[in-house]
Order: C-alpha cells, then structure tokens, then sequence
C-alpha cells in the first residue's frame, strides 16, 4: 500500500499527520499518483468535524498486561491533538477512516457514554475495579469544551463512588477541578499527566494541538495542591528526539507535586509507521538517519515490536540507557516510592433497592 501525501509543497501546519495512509480494511481507496494529470485537485488544510457516534458499550476490558490498567473508557474516537506518533491511530480503521489526517480531523463523538457508562456501572456482579478514562484517546481534547462528555463521566463516577483513574496533556482538565477534589476527598481519583517534551519548539512539532509542557506542570502543581496522587507519563521517548529529556521531565513533574512516574519507548505499529517516517523526513531531514535506526536498535532491527513485556520498554543499548537513566532519576526525586491506590469498597448504585440478606 501507497502512503501518499495530500500537500506536496506546503507543510499542513496544526497538524502532525501530513497524509492519509491507506485503511487496510477498505477494498479501495484514492491517491494522487500524477499531479499533472489531474485537474481541479483541491489541496485544503480541512477543518476537524466531529460525527455523533453510537456504541453499544463504553467500557472496554484491557487485555494488555503493559498498560497499569484493567479498564478503559474513551468518549471520543480520534483525537484532535494531532500527537504524530499516538498508538491510536490505527483503530481509526475501523471506523473506516484513515490512520493519518482522519485521526485528527474526523472526531467521533460517543454521545451516549454518559449512558452506556451508568449502565455498565448497574451491572449485577460489577466489584468497582478502577476504570481509566482516556485508554485510547484524550478525554480532554479540544472538543470536550462543547460536548462535556468527560465532565458528565465524572459526575457519574462521584455519584456511583466508582474509582477512576485519568491520563491527559490537556489543561481543561482543570475546569472540572470542582468534581475531581470531590472524588479525591473518597480515594476515588488519580490523574497522570503525559510530557513528552519541555522544549516548546519540538512539543509543537510532535504534538501540535495540545497544550505547553509548562500548562502541564501547572495542571499537576494545581491538582496536587487539591490532593490528588499525581503522575507524570515520560512518554513516548524518542531515541534522538527527545530521550535526553527524561531527568528534566522527571525533576519538573516532581517539584510540580508528582509522586508517580512511568514511560514507554516509541514503538511504530501498523499505519503509524508510513505516517511517522514521512513527518520525521519532513521536520527533521537532518537527523532522519540517525533517528530511525536508534528506534530500530530498540526493537530488534524493526520499528514496531508487538510482544507483550517488551513492546513498550524496548530492548538493546538505547531502551537500556533509557530504562537506567529513568529508574536512577525516580530514585533521585523520590517518585514511585508508593503505589497509588483508589478505594473501590464505597461503590454502591444510587437508590438501588437494598438486600434483605
């Protein structure tokens, strides 16, 4: 399969993905294959649209033993934050989109969830296991200012005393700061927040619609100051990009009020590695080379590795120096020292009938 650029002269600015990859679920697909044989090819930096979605359930059971979750639930599919190296991507396919400009300009919105969410909490047998908002996709992209989705999730999880767990680069999270202390208050809450880098210049490169590393620090020093256990995600590193930045991220994030930390090696599965490759050469044609093949060396001469245990750590002399340079700074700034527990013992349904046993 073609990846194949929609702009070949000017850089889509805003946006991380500079093309459309193939969906490798759809029998056809349309490319641009001679630009001088084509008449009227419109090239337009498209503004995101959001499509109202339906699902039959909104939470979904993690089997992944690499992730410290057991559940997760995402309002949206597709993320408008752009992060160009986001594993997501690829489930946009499903959706019959493509892994590339769609992910970050053809939204789903699951307008039910606040639904499908109290249903799923109603379940006979359900133990309260804590649920991570934002597996997949960033509960508070930009789009959570109109649809509210997120906030209605957490009202939800306060009314039913159900644990939650949440990761984010957005700042709106500090809108619901009302509802979050409300949840600490009951164990019931701990947000994580992702940096991938403090250098502002390659932070809007890699992830163009997000928010500054300098918000995020915020967003933990605020949170924290509200006492909610806080962590930082040092993650993906980037062999050559960004990997250098782990003892400042960890050191900032702790002053901020972090006390947890964790961190994964880029890994390029499925379409993620055409749309990476082609940004990599358009931002940093310099160092393309030397970039590439360090994330190779970290996955056995590939840049995508799917095995369970490794896949997210990586293997060789860089994902080693990475994993001694991370390991030695937690020590040095005291995080990890706890684990971080929620309480999932005051779960009970709203006015459910009481038992007689």
């Amino acid at each position: 399969m073609k990846a194949t650029s929609e702009n070949t002269n000017d850089y889509l600015n805003g946006r991380g993905a500079q093309l459309n990859t193939d969906n490798k679920y759809l029998k056809n697909s349309i490319t641009k294959e001679h630009i001088e044989g084509i008449d009227d090819w419109e090239i337009t930096n498209e503004k995101t649209s959001f499509i109202i979605g339906s699902s039959k359930s909104i939470v979904n059971k993690v089997e992944s033993p690499d992730v410290n979750m057991l559940y997760s639930l995402n309002p949206y599919q597709g993320c408008e934050h752009g992060c160009i190296y986001c594993y997501a991507r690829n489930s946009h396919e499903y959706w019959g989109f493509s892994a590339g400009l769609d992910f970050e300009r053809k939204i789903i919105v699951k307008q039910d969830a606040p639904e499908l969410f109290k249903k799923f909490l109603e379940k006979k047998g359900w133990l309260a296991s804590p649920i991570t908002i934002s597996g997949n996709t960033d509960c508070y992209q930009p789009c959570e200012r109109k649809y509210k989705l997120t906030r209605q999730l957490l009202q939800i999880a306060l009314e039913y005393k159900q644990p939650i767990f949440m990761i984010t680069k957005n700042a709106l999270i500090l809108r619901d700061l009302d509802i979050l202390q409300e949840l600490a208050k009951y164990k019931l809450v701990s947000v994580f927040v992702s940096i991938t880098s403090l250098d502002e210049n390659l932070r809007q490169k890699l992830e163009p619609r997000t928010t500054t590393a300098k918000q995020r620090l915020k967003v933990i020093e605020q949170l924290s100051l509200a006492n909610l256990p806080m962590g930082v995600m040092a993650a993906p590193m980037i062999p050559g990009l960004n990997n250098h930045e782990i003892p400042a991220i960890l050191k900032e994030s702790a002053n901020a009020g972090a006390i947890s930390a964790g961190y994964t090696v880029v890994r390029l599965n499925g379409s993620i590695s055409k749309i990476f490759e082609d940004w990599l050469s358009k931002n940093f044609p310099d160092r393309f080379e030397k970039v590439w093949h360090q994330i190779q060396d970290c996955h056995h001469g590939n840049v995508n590795d799917s095995r369970f245990g490794t896949r997210m750590r990586g293997e060789g002399n860089f994902a080693q120096l990475m994993s001694n340079t991370f390991k030695l700074h937690c020590k040095i700034n005291k995080l990890n020292l706890t684990r971080i527990e929620l309480d999932s013992s005051q779960f009970k349904v709203p006015k459910a009938q009481m038992s007689l046993f």
